[in-house]
């Protein structure tokens, strides 16, 4: 196997300083990918910025937990409050996903929203995740894996870090957790990463950090993800206060991706 390797920026289109951060990472830097969140309050600035950077492949980051929702809260009572924004609660979200039918039919009609701002982008989809990792869910995975192919998904995130000497057993839980989702996509004949790197580390992708991964990294196709701004705006401040965006940014503009590693994308 030889050792390949995709950089993903997250949250793509959430604010305007991110968006600033993806675009030039993907022209001065390291950055492949973007992950795109279809309610963003800066997605149509984002779609603009990627429509002027045609090296920028771009994904959709499918948003049902912490953070602003498609469908007008009318349409989805059950998922959202008042102003349109899912809770944080992984748990609570969890059980009611799995368990209530009503809120499963809201799910789906919010997920098939959200891939189909997307396709008004006038974008090609390039892969699919989703924010806290949620598409780990049985439920969301099956409903991503199924509604994302009416739109020509064919690849998405798995996020397992590669196995190492003292390993925990809540990373080994995660790791054959994984298991489930991959099988899911690849009976779906979907592209999915071998390895993820960032997990451990999210919030915190320092230039220190990003080459010492990179020194270590394994065979096969690796997924490195990242969450860039160019500056810390209240929006970042208040979801995010213990991230290290503009480190993460000055990452991707200042790592060098050894030789022996192929940079690529999702889409080849």
């Amino acid at each position: 196997m030889n050792k390949r390797l995709i950089t993903v920026a997250d949250d793509f289109g959430l604010t305007e300083s991110v968006n600033e951060a993806v675009v030039h990472a993907a022209t001065h830097g390291i950055l492949t990918t973007a992950s795109l969140m279809a309610g963003g309050g800066a997605f149509d600035d984002a779609v603009a910025r990627a429509k002027r950077c045609p090296n920028l492949h771009v994904g959709l980051h499918l948003v049902v937990i912490e953070g602003p929702a498609v469908l007008p809260p009318d349409k989805i009572p059950d998922l959202v409050d008042a102003s349109g924004q899912f809770p944080s609660g992984q748990l609570s979200l969890g059980i009611d996903y799995f368990f209530r039918p009503g809120i499963r039919r809201q799910l789906a009609a919010e997920i098939r929203a959200q891939f189909e701002k997307f396709a008004t982008s006038g974008l090609k989809l390039d892969h699919a995740n989703a924010h806290k990792h949620m598409h780990l869910h049985p439920t969301i995975g099956r409903l991503m894996i199924e509604i994302g192919r009416e739109f020509g998904l064919r690849a998405i995130r798995i996020p397992a870090e590669p196995a190492g000497p003292g390993e925990t057993l809540p990373n080994r839980l995660l790791r054959h957790w994984c298991g489930v989702l991959r099988g899911q996509a690849r009976r779906a004949g979907m592209i999915t990463n071998d390895h993820v790197l960032g997990l451990s580390k999210t919030g915190h992708m320092t230039h220190a950090t990003v080459q010492k991964l990179l020194a270590a990294m394994p065979e096969g196709l690796t997924e490195m993800y990242f969450h860039p701004a160019t500056r810390r705006d209240h929006v970042l401040q208040r979801l995010m206060p213990e991230y290290e965006h503009v480190a993460e940014f000055e990452a991707l503009l200042r790592s060098i991706v050894p030789a022996g590693i192929e940079l690529v994308t999702y889409s080849g």
